[in-house]
């Protein structure tokens, strides 16, 4: 029985039957969601597909800083890489489509008549807000465990650092968005750069440059493997994987059956291999890029949730700061569809906990870490909204959507990676020590 199994491997048996259950109220929640805004069903796919697969391969975006330092390898970063090019190929043919048909990057659109080329609203100046926004955001995911998406679906995991991090991500989205617009209409932040490639360069030139740049990363990456490697600093691909999250050994005396525990294993605890995660998101984002005609961001949503929560003790936004989130405000929050991905995200992460019968809320943590984690959700928070973007909206968006911001974010991010480690490196569960096997001292395994 498949229910022995789990119970045998440490894990709940009974949770399957409640992610069934779960499965169920998703579809009946999707119809209801389409009767009353006909596209929400799809933002709410979109995020179920995305937060399923990142929970199962157990991707992260600020694993992939994490992972390399401590590990010395750079499977995550690879599978990052995979993404990147994968959505950049598939995107420069949506927007080349999208403009031979007459469509015009969004800062030219002036009038409801004309349409936008899919995923030009991504296009930002590359500034100082950029680079604060993103050395804060890189300190943030490093101190809380997670990006905003990794925050998200640790969310949706139980993981106490998500719950105690996201509160505050969204509590600081609307300040950082403020203090955004405040330093880009300053003298020293209107000082940067808007390159969408495509119009310098051309589709060709543009996706040729990408993949030039994405195996640029690919060899720098690779080559800091090898140093890991040749110092003995570097741990196997797999060896943080739980002992039943691996590959069931075969068994040639049994024939395979569908029904079976071997066949659940498969399909529901084992862990994905970090590519397969990448392409499940690629997906993902593709889907919604195609189906919306905006490339997936998550932000954005913390901040219509701020304003709703702050307007409760009658407070008002009036700056033009909020212009991005005026439309989401005119109606009820569970109508916006960016709000309705995010908590796509975060079931689907729970779902895929639920099937693999593993889920459990996990709230042990010292004082110490509590505040880091909350103030990483701070920093996020500031940081992502004064970028106008994170991980996905400024990073993962900008570069496939050939934004050069979009590169001017993912260095200062890795800068404020960096910094963040070093600060709190064992001060925060999350920022073991990092201890080299030459100094004969134990090696931190990290979970994504």
């Amino acid at each position: 029985m498949i229910t022995d199994e789990l119970e045998r491997a440490g894990l709940a048996k009974h949770q399957p039957i409640w992610g069934v259950v779960l499965a169920i109220a998703l579809v009946g929640w999707a119809i209801y969601l389409g009767n009353s805004v006909p596209k929400l069903p799809v933002y709410l796919a979109a995020g179920l597909l995305i937060g399923y697969s990142l929970t199962r391969s157990r991707l992260g975006f600020a694993g992939g800083v994490k992972r390399t330092f401590y590990r010395g390898e750079s499977s995550l970063v690879v599978a990052l890489i995979l993404l990147f090019t994968i959505t950049a190929i598939v995107n420069v043919g949506i927007q080349w489509a999208a403009a031979s048909h007459g469509a015009l990057p969004a800062w030219e659109v002036t009038n409801a008549s004309q349409s936008v080329i899919p995923g030009t609203q991504n296009v930002r100046s590359g500034n100082l807000s950029v680079i604060v926004g993103a050395f804060l955001f890189g300190m943030g995911m490093i101190m809380a465990g997670g990006c905003a998406s990794g925050t998200l679906t640790d969310f949706g995991e139980g993981e106490g650092h998500a719950w105690m991090a996201l509160p505050f991500f969204v509590l600081f989205a609307a300040p950082g968005q403020y203090l955004g617009y405040q330093l880009d209409q300053s003298a020293i932040g209107q000082i940067g750069i808007t390159m969408w490639l495509p119009q310098y360069l051309g589709y060709g030139g543009a996706i040729a440059v990408t993949l030039a740049l994405m195996l640029l990363l690919y060899v720098i990456v690779k080559r800091y493997e090898n140093h890991k490697k040749q110092n003995g600093a570097y741990l196997p691909e797999q060896g943080d994987w739980l002992s039943f999250e691996q590959p069931l050994a075969p068994d040639p005396g049994q024939p395979t059956k569908f029904f079976s525990w071997r066949t659940y294993h498969k399909f529901f605890v084992e862990r994905w291999r970090f590519t397969t995660g990448a392409v499940g998101i690629a997906v993902g984002a593709i889907f919604i890029l195609v189906t919306t005609g905006k490339a997936w961001g998550v932000t954005t949503a913390f901040v219509t949730l701020d304003q709703k929560f702050f307007g409760l003790f009658g407070l008002e936004f009036q700056s033009p700061a909020f212009e991005e989130t005026a439309q989401a405000m005119q109606g009820p929050l569970l109508a916006d569809g960016g709000t309705i991905r995010n908590i796509g995200l975060v079931l689907g992460a729970c779902l895929a906990f639920l099937m693999a019968g593993r889920f459990k809320m996990k709230f042990k943590m010292t004082g110490r870490d509590f505040w880091g984690y909350a103030g990483g959700g701070a920093l996020m928070g500031l940081g992502a909204r004064m970028a106008k973007g994170c991980n996905i909206g400024a990073l993962y968006s900008g570069i496939t959507n050939f934004s050069l911001h979009g590169y001017l974010f993912m260095i200062f991010l890795i800068l404020g990676a960096m910094v963040a480690i070093k600060l709190f490196e064992g001060r925060l569960a999350l920022c073991p020590l990092y201890q080299d096997d030459r100094t004969k001292q134990t090696k931190v395994v990290l979970d994504e």
